[in-house]
């Protein structure tokens, strides 16, 4: 076997691997999207569109144009008008950290940080879409999905088998007015890195949304004895004889990096919601997608 040969066939593997993937994703992301969109009242509104909403009675200053007859004619002595949803196509801007950093987690029983964020990045698309927004990544700001295939293209363009070494937030990026920006990471980078791209994008009219992703032990920190810690993003390990010991400083800079987080996202007047893995998804994808609207702090 040729080294041609060899690589086309590793890259082959690499391929099918990541391809298997899809299906189960898509399905579970399906899953979540449906259980939220049950208890979800929509987002609609009267105003300009051509899908018909509700009825109302008619109210002094309503133009005479908008008065259906048919529906009038059916009631004594009262005038209805009809009133459409207000049809605005706004746009959502996605951004996942593609690092290694998410590629973690402590237990078979719960997804690693980045199964969960790519099935909530993709349920997300499908209630966006279904709502008749348009969905783009960060990077890609000019390549925006719609439609009932909105979720499956998001997915392929999220790349979710290739990993990258940074895992700070795009730089600067010019988006479309009255966009809005969701960013999912553990966010383990420099704050500065994080605060730079929010007021990019806060200056720019964006409301968005900082999703920080956990484990259970990363967010508990449950060791005991002599433990080995491995770099997920690099070959360094660090090894400790009394774990215990270190878990009052751990919850403290964890606790401070989390406030950190929370403070840069409501100095631009956006969402913090601080989500982990071993919770369920739809809790977060319904935080996610309330926040779009409502700016508010969650955690869950």
């Amino acid at each position: 076997m040729n080294e041609n040969t060899a690589a086309t066939n590793v890259v082959r593997h690499d391929a099918e691997s990541v391809a298997a993937t899809f299906p189960a994703l898509l399905v579970e992301a399906r899953r979540v999207a449906q259980t939220v969109s049950s208890g979800l009242h929509g987002r609609k509104r009267a105003g300009p569109g051509e899908t018909f909403w509700q009825h109302r009675p008619y109210a002094f200053g309503d133009p005479v144009s908008i008065i259906d007859w048919r529906q009038s004619a059916r009631i004594a002595d009262r005038l209805y008008v009809r009133e459409n949803e207000w049809e605005i196509a706004a746009a959502v801007y996605l951004w996942r950290d593609p690092s290694r950093s998410l590629d973690f987690s402590s237990s078979k029983d719960t997804p690693t940080k980045r199964r969960r964020a790519d099935v909530l990045a993709t349920a997300l698309s499908i209630l966006l879409s279904e709502a008749g927004e348009r969905i783009g990544l960060l990077g890609e700001e000019r390549r925006l999905f719609h439609g009932r295939n909105a979720p499956m293209r998001l997915l392929e363009a999220l790349h979710i088998g290739d990993f990258e070494n940074e895992n700070a937030p795009p730089g600067a990026v010019h988006l479309q007015a009255g966009a809005s920006v969701v960013l999912m990471s553990d966010f383990y980078t420099e704050e500065s890195e994080i605060t730079s791209a929010v007021i990019n994008y806060a200056s720019q009219g964006a409301n968005g949304v900082l999703l920080q992703l956990c484990d259970f032990a990363e967010e508990e920190f449950p060791f005991e004895g002599r433990t080995q810690f491995l770099d997920p993003e690099g070959s360094d390990k660090l090894i400790f004889g009394e774990t215990v010991k270190l878990a009052k400083n751990y919850h403290s800079a964890f606790a401070a990096h989390r406030d950190a987080l929370r403070n840069i996202a409501e100095k631009a007047g956006w969402t913090f919601i601080s989500h982990r893995t071993d919770k369920p998804p739809q809790t977060a994808l319904l935080a996610l997608y309330n926040a779009l609207a409502d700016a508010r702090s969650w955690n869950i």
